[in-house]
């Protein structure tokens, strides 16, 4: 378990903070089900969900705190789901993080940020915000590998499309589900309805909301791309089929008249002069030559190919 106390900085506490002062707790899920006796939790822990049951980002508003999770459409270091529990009160902020990622951000945050007013508020917006500091180079990456797959299809690059098309495609519909539910995370955090929040935070979770609706267009715009390149690549193989259907029916079309040919003759009767003529099988071949050439003459005339 890590103690963070809440001031101009973000600070590694090694004592436990003094009853008043804004601090964050940080555990994992195994030291959530312990149920420790934290100073200003007492009564209020029990709600804070735990990262290992955490399945979409939610938040819910209770009594004398707010609670609810953050999950992440990546995986942490390990390969593990990188999911949060969370509650916050008037002065204290709780995470439960089981993948490290939280205590990475929280020592971001201790080096790289700097407030002049700091509470539970301002300092989970500046939480949620660094969640998202690498979602658009995500979502950039994703539309990269999106125009790889359609360049290959446009240069007749067919196998193996719906093996590669298919991740991408979850990918950008993961993220979208993912802005969706954490703008609604944002939405209720900034609605104050517990009095928790100061003027100043409110405006950071609409900040935070705001950025959110511009991530989940990206991110809506790459489901549309995902669906234009199926299309593409299924026009390009309807196209192949169209070629290959083509010239099965220019090669019956050539045959066909030598079929009759072959027909015609095969009936032996005793009356065909052509049976006994000496030149008859010669002449049967020169026909079929100058039918197989005027056909393909003609087709070709036609623009058939």
């Amino acid at each position: 378990m890590y103690v963070y106390g809440l001031g101009e900085s973000l600070t590694l506490l090694e004592a436990p903070p003094a009853p008043g002062t804004a601090a964050v707790f940080l555990l994992t899920s195994e030291e959530l089900d312990r149920n420790p006796r934290l100073p200003g939790l007492e009564g209020v822990l029990h709600h804070t969900p735990s990262a290992r049951d955490a399945r979409v980002c939610k938040a819910e508003v209770r009594r004398d705190c707010l609670s609810g999770t953050v999950v992440v459409p990546r995986r942490g270091d390990e390969g593990d789901r990188v999911a949060f529990g969370y509650l916050l009160t008037r002065d204290r902020v709780v995470l439960c993080d089981d993948t490290g990622t939280a205590h990475a951000i929280l020592k971001r945050l201790g080096k790289e940020k700097r407030w002049r007013e700091n509470g539970p508020g301002r300092f989970f917006c500046e939480f949620l915000e660094q969640l998202l500091a690498r979602e658009l180079h995500h979502l950039e990456e994703l539309e990269d590998r999106l125009s790889q797959l359609e360049d290959g299809v446009l240069a007749g690059e067919m196998e193996g499309f719906n093996a590669a098309l298919s991740p991408l495609r979850k990918q950008a519909l993961g993220r979208l589900r993912f802005y969706n539910q954490l703008d609604g995370v944002a939405c209720e955090l900034e609605s104050n309805e517990m009095g928790f929040f100061t003027p100043e935070e409110q405006r950071g979770f609409h900040m935070l909301e705001k950025r959110l609706a511009r991530l989940r267009d990206e991110a809506q715009l790459l489901r549309e791309y995902c669906l234009q390149v199926r299309e593409l690549f299924q026009a390009e193989l309807d196209i192949r089929q169209n070629r290959i259907m083509k010239i099965l029916t220019i090669v019956t079309t050539v045959f066909l008249p030598l079929s009759l040919v072959a027909g015609w003759y095969g009936m032996n009767f005793t009356g065909m002069p052509e049976l006994r003529w000496a030149y008859g099988y010669p002449a049967v071949i020169a026909a079929s030559v100058v039918i197989v050439l005027l056909s393909l003459w003609v087709m070709k005339k036609k623009k058939f190919w």
